[in-house]
């Protein structure tokens, strides 16, 4: 399973990039905003230098709801870097978008993602990757692990090559339980990549050795 970032902070990319485990970067204009990104000339220098620190993909997000719209901020954000994925929302001119890049060999990541119907849509417009958000749908009492599960075998029925990116990731439970189900990457923040680092036994293991270490070499 891919490991990518849900963030727009480049110290916390870097971090990421830095353990060895990142896979790409996923971004919505909420991230920028927490960020303090404002203006579409900042907002594009912002996705070049996110990819100027990771190797792998990095979706950036169109602000338009038009069909016209996502295809010229589409072809814009594709323009910027080779890693660039373009990321549109599941609805219908989204993914009428979707197919348009799709046959234009640009890559895509269809968001916003809460049901099976809408994974199939995504899949069968071409989409690379499909986010369905798992936090969200807990947040209402839905089981979202369910939800991939879903898709799994849907995508898995009919050999559709989207990858389920699943999103909204909170902790590492969710990370585990994604990769348990077969999703082909999850983003969350940087504290469910780090989280899976954790176990007490691990650290009482490490004082002890240390311990027994310096009671034979001091």
């Amino acid at each position: 399973m891919k490991f990518f970032i849900d963030t727009a902070n480049l110290n916390e990319i870097a971090e990421a990039q830095a353990l060895g485990v990142l896979d790409g970067v996923t971004t919505n204009p909420s991230l920028m905003a927490k960020e303090g990104i404002t203006g579409a000339d900042n907002i594009l220098k912002h996705y070049v230098a996110i990819c100027e620190i990771v190797d792998g993909d990095v979706s950036a997000e169109v602000i338009a709801t038009d069909y016209e719209g996502m295809v010229r901020e589409g072809e814009i954000l594709a323009a910027l870097h080779p890693q660039i994925v373009v990321k549109l929302p599941m609805i219908a001119t989204g993914v009428k978008a979707c197919k348009y890049f799709s046959d234009k060999g640009i890559r895509t990541n269809v968001t916003l993602v809460f049901s099976v119907g809408q994974a199939l849509l995504a899949a069968k417009a071409g989409a690379t990757y499909v986010s369905p958000f798992l936090g969200r749908l807990d947040d209402i009492c839905t089981d979202g692990m369910g939800l991939i599960a879903d898709i799994r075998q849907i995508y898995d029925n009919y050999d559709f090559q989207t990858q389920i990116l699943s999103a909204s990731v909170r902790n590492t439970m969710h990370v585990i339980n994604c990769a348990k189900l077969g999703s082909d990457v999850m983003t969350g923040p940087l504290s469910s990549i780090t989280g899976l680092l954790k176990h007490p036994l691990t650290d009482s293991g490490l004082a002890q050795f240390l311990a027994d270490y310096q009671k034979g070499n001091s």
